[in-house]
């Protein structure tokens, strides 16, 4: 029994941890996001590098996770508005935290919401930002159309990610994200996911040397 032990173990706390790394809780899952902020870091200033952010833009993060994406494009858009958007509670407390200073000069607007009804008026952000965060989306392309609902006519959505189907880790990361119950699309199926979802000047970017994938729309003016 004491052998078999250690095994049980681990496959009642295995899904636990699994479900804190897609979703944190507000005590528990501050410690995933706080790895996510760390090593999504590289990947974000990468992806970033292929979208134009100017100093007045209203920018939109969804999945927000740990605020690092936010404080980043805060630097650039020094005389913008940025919102960020998550729908696990550990996600939102750490983001706040990281950004509270920005938060109290009214720069910064972090809410608890889901990307598949986003709780803002049509045509308001010029960018809207979603990084390591559509493998979770309920509905890719419903959750697609609704974030071109809030993009005003000529805005962008980019989708930087770690994890896709052809990219140089996929065989070590598809174990994991079948098991988060998360989707894993390659190259040519995220140009067809943004075409479906209505976006136009589709352009996909891969960095492969390091398995980094970037995808961008533009809402139609």
């Amino acid at each position: 029994m004491r052998q078999i032990l250690p095994y049980i173990l681990l496959l009642i706390v295995t899904p636990y941890l699994l479900n804190q790394a897609r979703k944190p809780t507000r005590w528990i899952g501050r410690f995933f996001v706080w790895l996510m902020n760390n090593s999504h870091s590289g990947v974000t200033d990468w992806g970033l590098k292929h979208v134009q952010i100017e100093k007045g833009f209203t920018i939109l993060d969804a999945g927000c996770g740990g605020g690092g994406t936010i404080q980043k494009m805060a630097a650039i858009a020094t005389e913008g508005m940025l919102y960020g958007i998550d729908y696990a509670e550990g996600s939102v407390a750490v983001s706040s935290g990281k950004n509270s200073q920005l938060v109290k000069e009214g720069r910064v607007d972090i809410r608890k919401a889901s990307v598949s009804q986003l709780p803002f008026l049509d045509d308001k952000f010029d960018l809207v930002t979603a990084v390591e965060t559509q493998y979770y989306w309920p509905d890719l392309v419903k959750d697609m159309q609704e974030i071109r609902r809030v993009l005003k006519p000529g805005g962008t959505l980019v989708i930087i990610a770690e994890s896709y189907k052809g990219g140089r880790y996929y065989l070590a990361h598809w174990p994991v994200m079948r098991l988060l119950r998360s989707s894993l699309l390659s190259v040519d199926e995220h140009r067809e996911l943004f075409s479906t979802a209505g976006y136009t000047d589709v352009q996909m970017f891969e960095e492969r040397s390091k398995g980094w994938f970037c995808g961008t729309g533009r809402k139609p003016l």
